[in-house]
């Protein structure tokens, strides 16, 4: 019974170990508990975060979606899923100011994020308008009711091969912003807690 107890004992440790080492948001089988604390460690921060290289590939969509530990942005550019470089800068700001114009676009909730991506929401090559943004306007087929973290969404606009988006959060949270393949990714924590 002893020689039972041990080996289970050592099945369900390395269970746990390669529990934690999944990254945050992995996708978890259905009917399998998820532990938040394990599954909502990371490094994010509030500071800004910027990737300076890009293709300028047009804007195609602007998505979310919710997770157990935070909420997610997810920008696609248009063009093969190749993975080329997609510039990005985003970071908190007391204002949203419009490039351009320098018209302040009002974006509700506790924290305001500035979210600029390297592509247009037009064909830099032909001018012609790919994504249905309005200034001043929630995103286009965005719907973020009874999302924990996000509250607000402004479209500010493209210019000069960026685009511009006010992304309204519940408080200033930690954050972090990565590319995957054609996607540019917003996450933004629930909490402080376990986000150092």
């Amino acid at each position: 019974m002893r020689r039972v107890t041990t080996g289970l004992a050592a099945l369900l440790l390395a269970g746990a170990g390669l529990a934690a080492t999944l990254p945050a948001g992995a996708a978890v089988a259905a009917g399998t508990p998820a532990t938040a604390p394990a599954a909502c460690a990371a490094d994010w921060g509030s500071s800004p975060k910027v990737s300076t290289a890009t293709e300028y590939k047009p804007l195609r969509d602007i998505r979310t979606g919710r997770h157990d530990c935070y909420d997610r942005m997810v920008f696609d550019v248009l063009g093969p899923d190749t993975g080329a470089p997609v510039g990005y800068r985003v970071q908190y700001v007391d204002k949203l100011h419009q490039d351009g114009s320098g018209d302040v676009i009002p974006v509700g909730g506790g924290a305001v994020l500035e979210v600029r991506v390297a592509a247009p929401s037009y064909d830099p090559a032909t001018g012609k308008p790919v994504y249905d943004g309005r200034a001043g306007r929630p995103l286009p087929g965005v719907d973020i009711s009874g999302y924990r973290t996000f509250q607000d969404t402004r479209f500010a606009g493209s210019f000069e091969g960026d685009t511009q988006v006010g992304l309204g959060v519940r408080a200033r949270l930690p954050f972090r912003v990565f590319q995957q393949g054609n996607h540019v990714v917003v996450d933004v924590a629930h909490t402080w807690r376990g986000f150092r």
